[in-house]
């Protein structure tokens, strides 16, 4: 989330017009992140969020994306809901870009989540599994092994910079996914962006949860191994939130033998995935966005510790 975009206080009340939120009350810029631009949006009292989504949106996809959030609210869950406009449709223009505007939910995400918040975090992700598993909405997972042999292909060249024969490796970790990719497993929308700055707390209770972009059709288990990497802190790897993170789901969900089985590839496979796709925003930075490189490197790491496992299990 960044502000890519400028909107005046001008378009911002036409658009409390077109959506009926009343008088605009006050405007403010949204500065983190690099995907979309966000803004506070205040009007008739109420709070709101507006979103413009910059060019690495795919346009056609919005309507997937903020129906399924709407999916999610209206199943209680804390999910920011589209508003529609006056006439309806919840998407509309403003300063040439697509956007919407979403309830505001309160809360803050907790940077340094400790075992307990994971286990937390894990329940709630089960029971957005438990919604989303049935519905009727499709996306292919944008993000999938595919798009990995993609990435690795652009970098070739370029990973025995980051470590030594690490091309090689990684085209033998693609091939190992490959050949061990499971089928058959539960699925449904997963969120694939579970990550704890897309969890807002209040109070010591998730209040909502967000960003839903990368969001697609594809294993539930995937799912929770993208949430169990992404919950293991980078300088603190040994300190068992991604099993408290697991432990917690399962307090809701319980996993299948077949879905226990699967988890150490998808560990395996989600960790070379955030790990290509920060070390592809590296050397080739997204035109036009506000981006601040990320390490890649500690995803290597954790890459090789569940490829151990991985190994172990089969």
């Amino acid at each position: 989330m960044a502000v890519l975009t400028e909107v005046s206080d001008e378009q911002a009340g036409a658009l409390c017009r077109l959506y009926g939120l009343g008088e605009l009350d006050a405007l403010t810029g949204i500065p983190q992140g690099i995907e979309n631009t966000n803004y506070k949006l205040m009007a008739g009292g109420k709070r709101y969020i507006l979103t413009l989504f910059e060019g690495r949106t795919d346009l056609s996809e919005l309507p997937y994306f903020l129906t399924l959030m709407n999916e999610v609210a209206e199943a209680g869950l804390p999910a920011p809901r589209p508003l529609e406009q006056a006439e309806g449709g919840m998407l509309t223009e403003v300063a040439g870009k697509p956007a919407a505007i979403l309830s505001f939910l309160r809360g803050k995400d907790i940077p340094a989540p400790t075992p307990e918040d994971a286990h937390g975090a894990g329940a709630f992700l089960a029971r957005l599994h438990q919604v989303t598993a049935n519905t009727s909405l499709h996306r292919p997972n944008s993000m999938g092994v595919a798009s990995w042999q993609v990435m690795a292909k652009r970098l070739s060249g370029r990973l025995d910079h980051f470590a030594g024969g690490l091309e090689a490796e990684v085209s033998d970790v693609l091939s190992e996914l490959t050949v061990s990719k499971p089928s058959g497993l539960p699925r449904g929308a997963i969120h694939a962006d579970y990550f704890p700055d897309n969890l807002l707390w209040s109070d010591g209770a998730i209040s909502g949860v967000i960003d839903f972009y990368f969001a697609c059709t594809d294993d539930l288990a995937y799912d929770l191994a993208v949430a169990m990497n992404a919950y293991t802190p980078e300088d603190r790897p040994d300190e068992g939130q991604g099993d408290a993170l697991l432990e917690g789901y399962e307090t809701v969900r319980p996993l299948t033998k077949a879905e226990k089985a699967a988890l150490p590839a998808f560990l395996t496979g989600s960790a070379l995935r955030f790990f290509l796709s920060r070390a592809t925003d590296l050397v080739f930075p997204p035109q036009g966005a506000l981006y601040q490189g990320k390490d890649p490197l500690p995803w290597l790491e954790l890459m090789r510790k569940r490829r151990e496992k991985m190994g172990a299990a089969t």
